[in-house]
């Protein structure tokens, strides 16, 4: 185990980190989410919801407001105990919320980080998402001290393969069965991931 591995095993330190509630692209501002951005969300999500049901079991049949509601009910909370640490995307130019993501898996002994994101549908083919991936990234191995990034993905959902691979993520291999598909059968995952070195 190395220095910074022990610097954050434990939870005072993970506490008494200070991580940046905001990280800025060209195009993007990406902001801590908080329980007043739901309203904001959901409406998106509606607007998304024929392609986000295809991959996001919240979505699925529709985007869900009680399961919304639930997760940012507690979005602060994990950021503050470093469980889990998220934001909502901004678009520079208008303001916009177009998309949400961020770090929803950490390991703090690696320590390692797994990148969740969606994009709204309005927003989508413009580059947004890897620039916010490639944000999220630096964020990272600046703020956090990351040793590894990783990013699943169901094989069939093809542009979320590419943000990963736009954004210099490696695929590793595919993880057979190790996710729950929309509908609530296990379905495969692809894993990329990206180190410091």
């Amino acid at each position: 185990m190395t220095a910074l591995d022990r610097q954050f095993a434990d939870a005072a330190a993970r506490k008494a980190l200070v991580i940046p509630a905001q990280v800025e692209t060209q195009r993007l501002i990406l902001r801590a989410s908080v329980a007043d951005d739901l309203d904001a969300s959901h409406d998106l999500a509606e607007r998304s919801a024929a392609e986000l049901a295809l991959w996001m079991p919240w979505a699925y049949p529709e985007p869900l407001r009680a399961s919304m509601k639930n997760y940012f009910d507690t979005v602060e909370q994990k950021w503050d105990a470093r469980e889990q640490l998220d934001f909502q995307w901004f678009e520079k130019a208008s303001g916009a919320l177009i998309g949400k993501g961020g770090f929803h898996h950490i390991d703090w002994t690696i320590p390692k980080f797994e990148i969740g994101y969606w994009l709204g549908t309005p927003y989508s083919g413009r580059g947004y998402c890897t620039e916010a991936v490639n944000g999220l990234a630096a964020f990272a191995f600046a703020h956090l001290g990351a040793g590894r990034l990783e990013i699943r993905s169901q094989p069939t959902n093809r542009r979320s393969c590419a943000v990963a691979e736009r954004a210099g993520f490696v695929l590793e291999g595919v993880s057979r069965q190790s996710l729950v598909r929309v509908d609530g059968t296990l379905g495969d995952a692809c894993m990329y991931a990206k180190l410091t070195a």
